[in-house]
């Protein structure tokens, strides 16, 4: 038993602001033992206690990955010596470094928001080398042909609700993601643009009814997450506009939009590029109905991966440095385009005052939530200077000081009083995630809980105190002590099961035979050949 003593709790689901003890045992929180007597005592005077943080968007595994991996091997502790053998998963972004880092800093769930379906065993034979964290993987779908058909046979509703569900099982998927919904099949028709209501050639379904079918689906199979949206135009000035007719769009449903920072620009000034991140925050504000994360950009050198193939063939242009891959598949492919954020930028510079401006302005902190799209905004190292900047107003205005005045006018970030409490954050990183994506055993510190913990020392500068942990505790295992990596557990991937029927399976068998000459088990993820005891944790859908 394990009893963290003395610390300062913050957990909103359980109204616990201030000073207490909490137990562990048998890797879950429980009452406070008869006695008192523990195995293992944690001094957490002048500490924070905090639920285990959670990651709603992160990309930590799967084929892009792997090709940035090789794209880019100059930029990796792997280039500076030929490691006698060289698994994709050892190379670049070391998936065991991932694991360490995230729990390092108090991370102790991950969800990897891009698993296209022909990748998915792949996805989770690397997923399941991160060590210590929880993972889940979204399955993309919106552009294969399987799908596009189906809409343009104006098939029912059922057939589109079971088609998902076959994909989401076979995947071993925590839910459905979206990707500029039907832009990947258009680029293949030679199409360089792709908004809401265009029509993908040969099959005549716009962008906007693939995304209501798929998240009319989400919703009618009681998948936790509900369909998690990367819009067209992204990174497009004015495309706020975009964003707000997507949430129009999804009205009565619950919809999440990835990334919303590569979706505040408008188009004014003598650019042509500015921030609309008050108008956004102003819709969000108003839909009840809608979640967004932000995808934050910070300065430096990242690798922009996405499954948006018409987007990445154009920012290719844009490398940095000039080197990129475009590829191509039956549903989305993907496009791998390195990229330097600079200071000295105007439009980064607009970008990175467009996410902080989101983050303060939007008021309600169960419905926003802290990412950097990792790598496309940043590496998720950054986040602790992050959260000093939404903490902190001094700290912003030190930084908006070194950037250029004629970027920063275009934004109304200087005038923005707001300061996020440690309260705010604990929803904003735990308690809403863990809601968001049906996670009751996490998140909070209530007993029953999960025993995933983060003990911070309290300090002033807000950067370094969440920068590493005094303790992570992961499941009941203590994983990290005073910054260090002191435990590698095997973390669990997190599946959802809505049910998929034999008439599906049948059908898709048939497909799969017909179009690729191959049988549908070639993409099936099979839980036996991850290697894993139980590698699998089922969250239940909603009745």
């Amino acid at each position: 038993m394990i009893h963290l003593k003395g610390g300062y709790l913050v957990d909103p689901v359980n109204h616990l602001d201030g000073p207490g003890d909490l137990w562990i045992e048998g890797g879950r929180i429980v009452a406070p033992p008869a006695g008192g007597r523990a195995t293992e005592t944690v001094d957490c005077t002048g500490c924070v206690v905090m639920a285990g943080a959670i990651d709603v968007h992160s990309h930590i595994g799967g084929g892009n990955v792997n090709t940035a991996r090789l794209l880019l091997p100059e930029e990796h502790p792997a280039s500076l010596r030929r490691p006698g053998e060289t698994p994709l998963s050892r190379i670049g972004f070391d998936v065991d470094t991932t694991g360490r880092l995230y729990a390092e800093m108090g991370f102790t769930t991950v969800i990897e928001p891009a698993m296209m379906p022909s990748n998915g065993l792949h996805a989770h034979l690397e997923l399941a080398d991160i060590p210590i964290i929880d993972k889940g993987a979204l399955v993309v779908l919106g552009n294969e042909d399987f799908l596009l058909t189906l809409l343009r046979g104006k098939e029912s509703r059922s057939a589109v609700r079971d088609y998902v569900s076959y994909m989401v099982e076979s995947t071993g998927a925590l839910g459905i993601k979206v990707i500029n919904a039907g832009a990947s099949a258009a680029f293949k028709a030679n199409a360089r643009t792709f908004a809401l209501d265009d029509e993908v050639p040969g099959y005549g379904v716009s962008s906007r009814q693939i995304v209501l079918a798929l998240q009319q689906a989400v919703d009618e199979l009681g998948i936790p997450h509900p369909l998690h949206i990367h819009c067209n135009n992204l990174g497009v000035p004015g495309n706020a506009d975009t964003a707000l007719a997507t949430m129009e769009a999804t009205s009565g449903r619950p919809a999440h939009l990835a990334h919303i920072q590569f979706y505040g620009y408008g188009k004014e000034g003598r650019r042509g590029f500015s921030s609309a991140a008050a108008r956004v925050a102003e819709a969000v504000n108003r839909r009840k109905d809608v979640t967004v994360d932000i995808g934050q950009i910070m300065f430096g050198q990242t690798v922009t991966i996405s499954c948006d193939t018409l987007r990445q063939f154009t920012a290719r242009n844009f490398s940095r440095p000039r080197k990129w891959v475009i590829t191509e598949t039956d549903f989305n492919g993907g496009g791998i385009v390195p990229y330097r954020y600079s200071s000295s930028d105007f439009y980064n510079v607009v970008q990175w005052a467009v996410g902080l401006e989101l983050f303060l302005l939007i008021d309600d902190p169960w419905r926003v939530f802290f990412t950097t799209d990792h790598p496309n905004g940043a590496p998720f190292t950054f986040y602790p200077e992050i959260f000093a900047l939404l903490m902190d107003r001094q700290a912003r205005n030190n930084a908006i000081a070194e950037l250029p005045k004629r970027a920063i006018a275009m934004t109304g970030l200087a005038s923005i009083a707001r300061e996020y409490t440690l309260a705010e954050i604990a929803i904003m990183t735990r308690a809403a995630p863990a809601r968001l994506l049906g996670l009751a055993d996490r998140g909070h510190l209530g007993r029953g809980a999960r025993a995933d913990v983060a003990v911070y020392r309290r300090r002033d500068d807000k950067a370094e105190m969440f920068r590493s942990t005094v303790v992570t505790i992961k499941a009941g295992t203590v994983v990290v002590r005073d910054g260090t990596v002191v435990a590698t557990p095997e973390g669990k991937a997190l599946v959802v099961k809505p049910g998929a029927g034999t008439a599906i399976s049948r059908r898709m068998e048939r497909y799969y035979e017909e179009v690729f000459g191959l049988s549908p088990q070639f993409f099936h993820v099979d839980p036996a050949a991850l290697g894993r005891d139980e590698p699998f944790m089922e969250v239940p859908c909603r009745s």
